[in-house]
């Protein structure tokens, strides 16, 4: 098992259409989303941490680069830290269209997000396939300090599974962007040490019930 985790958020993403990018090519940081990640590099240099896995999506990479430099390690990809397969559904779509596009369903988001068939990948097979991770980088490196990067909802997803929870509340308290989530082994719960974030802009995605993607 490893010996503590950071969970990290992915900087803020040029995005001025407030589109669900999800998978696409050719979204990266904005100059704000930049200087977050940096600062969570500056947060984390003395973690003594000797693994950085990232997702393998361009934003996520470019966040995982900062903290590589910083603390002298190679980000290593890994498609299990990936965005939530219910964004493909939504892939390309304003935030504000998706009402239009999808009726019902961002309401269904917003209300039960452990129990919508329609997504392509359910919250709990996110939870599963990043913990995974988790366990293979434990039983691979067992005592290690480990640094994931990652996506909101996989994160929190995370976040609550380590921490033996279920998702009633998955939407409060969610990572905010280049957020660091550290969380340690008790027993078969993970404690949840400490929560640090950078300055943020706008929140995206916009907090659930509110369409303003400015």
């Amino acid at each position: 098992m490893l010996a503590r985790l950071h969970l990290v958020r992915h900087g803020e993403v040029d995005n001025p259409r407030g589109i669900v990018y999800s998978d696409l090519p050719g979204f990266h940081l904005s100059a704000l989303g930049r200087t977050q990640a940096a600062a969570a590099a500056h947060h984390l240099s003395g973690c003594g941490a000797s693994l950085l896995v990232t997702s393998p999506l361009d934003r996520a990479r470019e966040t995982a680069s900062y903290l590589a430099r910083r603390l002298g390690l190679d980000a290593v990809p890994e498609p299990g830290l990936t965005e939530w397969g219910l964004s493909l559904r939504w892939s390309g779509i304003p935030w504000t269209a998706l009402d239009d596009r999808f009726p019902g369903e961002l309401e269904a988001y917003a209300a039960a997000p452990a129990d919508m068939p329609f997504s392509p990948e359910s919250l709990a097979a996110v939870a599963v396939r990043m913990k995974n991770v988790v366990d293979a980088l434990g039983t691979a490196h067992p005592g290690a300090v480990a640094i994931l990067v990652s996506h909101q909802d996989p994160v929190q997803a995370l976040r609550l599974a380590l921490r033996d929870e279920g998702f009633e509340d998955f939407h409060d308290d969610k990572p905010g962007h280049a957020a660091v989530i550290t969380l340690e082994p008790q027993g078969r719960a993970w404690l949840e040490t400490e929560y640090w974030a950078p300055p943020s802009g706008a929140a995206f995605p916009p907090p659930v019930g509110d369409s303003d993607t400015d």
